[in-house]
């Protein structure tokens, strides 16, 4: 299990002369994302984003404060920190862990794989959101373990992502500033956590949901 630590920043043709001129282009794809949740966002008002993408399977879960207290996406900083989980046998335990109220008395455990969706319905699982995103990804000379991503959402939102992924129980100081030296050598100048493209589709299109976050200051 690792941890991903991330700053988002919004990026202009200036920002990306500079990332194509001290940086390497490693790749572009295009993916299409699901996400799942409760009728009543049991999963999201625990900062908690259960994802499909390319039929694989991710959690992300906010790391634990030292009492063992959630701590969505981290401090209030520019950067956030989540576990991400894609075993999916141990997400399906997770999941329902977290919904607790699913399922009967001695009903019959089972294994869910990526060919059966059954264990959606099972935990009351219904896809909220849904969009395809193109992104193209760079690593910096000199910047070991750092990967910047340029996104583009089909819902006209680009944002980009600085991201450094660490080991459970790793540095997460010594990523957070490599984070920010990246982020001084790309010029950026953020005061405060940039939006990423679940936020903003969550306000643009799922209005009650978004409201409902906002006040549990999950967003």
């Amino acid at each position: 299990m690792s941890v991903e630590v991330e700053q988002k920043f919004l990026f202009d043709s200036d920002t990306l002369k500079t990332i194509e001129d001290i940086g390497v282009c490693v790749g572009q794809k295009q993916f299409q994302d699901q996400y799942f949740d409760t009728a009543d966002f049991k999963l999201t008002l625990q900062d908690t984003w259960l994802r499909r993408r390319k039929q694989s399977w991710e959690l992300k879960c906010p790391t634990a404060t030292l009492n063992g207290t959630a701590e969505p996406g981290g401090e209030r900083s520019l950067c956030t920190q989540y576990k991400e989980i894609t075993n999916l046998p141990e997400i399906y335990q997770r999941v329902k862990a977290l919904i607790k109220d699913s399922g009967e008395e001695g009903e019959k455990e089972t294994t869910p794989s990526a060919e059966d969706d059954s264990w959606l319905s099972k935990l009351n699982l219904c896809c909220f959101a849904e969009f395809t995103t193109t992104r193209r990804s760079f690593t910096l000379k000199g910047e070991v373990g750092v990967q910047i991503d340029l996104d583009q959402a089909d819902f006209g939102y680009h944002v980009g992502e600085i991201e450094v992924l660490v080991p459970e129980g790793g540095d997460m100081l010594s990523a957070k500033e490599k984070i920010r030296h990246t982020a001084q050598r790309l010029g950026l100048n953020e005061e405060r956590r940039v939006a990423g493209k679940m936020t903003v589709y969550l306000e643009r299109y799922r209005p009650e949901q978004y409201a409902i976050l906002l006040s549990a200051h999950v967003l």
